[in-house]
């Protein structure tokens, strides 16, 4: 299978998960055992209430964001439409790609025969098993484990994203699941979960109409993680944000890809 990041980008992540639940993971994801975990906040703003308890199957997650290097060869197999970043200094190969549609990322992970992450996995990828606020625990945020706009200065000083794996590896091997760049994930805004109804609740929730490709009524996706850009409270692994899966008005979002077990 081929590599998402430059080999030099890759650590070796071992699982603590027996063979015969992860099967062989690829180099460049890691795998996220099933199981349940707490989905949610009741003591955070409405949109990411209720809190409760869901299953979601083993999977495997990309351990990075995709990276501008990795987005690039997709355009040029041209299986991929081009989009990038409108600043300068957002650019450099290893840098998270910005400024995608959600169906460029839609398109990307095809590509490279995976798919986005629900938003229910991101969640459990990010949270755990317990629901813990970030992915490195309950501390708050800080500078030496995510990038975030930190006492009014973006990136934590840099004024950009940082290259993938800048900071402290998190949850089952996973980097920059808080901060660096808002991640689209696959199902259509709700709300709240509750207005969500049936595509939220039970187990591996896809979201409103339970994601099918068209959803009568609903006009926004989903992204995840915080970035850059956005202060701490939104590097929280439960804070929800939506957008027109057109990227219009533009935004610096990136993604990463999914997959189940193969």
């Amino acid at each position: 299978m081929t590599v998402i990041v430059s080999c030099s980008l890759i650590t070796a992540v071992l699982s603590t998960n027996p063979p015969d639940v992860c099967g062989p993971v690829p180099t460049d994801m890691a795998c996220i055992p099933g199981g349940e975990f707490t989905r949610g906040r009741n003591d955070g703003k409405p949109r990411e209430a209720p809190e409760m308890r869901l299953h979601i199957d083993t999977f495997w997650m990309d351990i990075t964001e995709v990276t501008v290097e990795a987005y690039r060869a997709c355009v040029r197999a041209g299986a991929c439409r081009r989009a990038g970043p409108r600043y300068k200094g957002f650019s450099q190969k290893t840098q998270p790609i910005l400024g995608v549609r959600w169906f460029d990322a839609r398109d990307y992970c095809q590509w490279k025969g995976k798919r986005l992450p629900t938003e229910a996995e991101w969640e459990k990828a990010a949270r755990g098993p317990d629901g813990e606020r970030y992915p490195w625990g309950n501390d708050k945020p800080s500078c030496k484990r995510t990038v975030y706009k930190a006492a009014a200065t973006n990136g934590c000083g840099r004024g950009t994203t940082w290259p993938v794996m800048s900071k402290p590896v998190g949850r089952y091997g996973l980097y920059d699941m808080a901060g660096n760049a808002w991640e689209w994930v696959a199902d259509w805004y709700a709300p709240d979960y509750r207005a969500c109804g049936p595509g939220c609740n039970g187990p591996n929730p896809k979201g409103p109409c339970d994601g099918a490709t068209e959803c009568p009524g609903h006009h926004t996706k989903v992204v995840r993680g915080g970035s850059w850009w956005w202060n701490w409270q939104y590097v929280s692994s439960s804070w929800r944000r939506y957008h027109r899966p057109e990227n219009r008005p533009f935004h610096h979002f990136g993604f990463r890809c999914a997959s189940d077990v193969k």
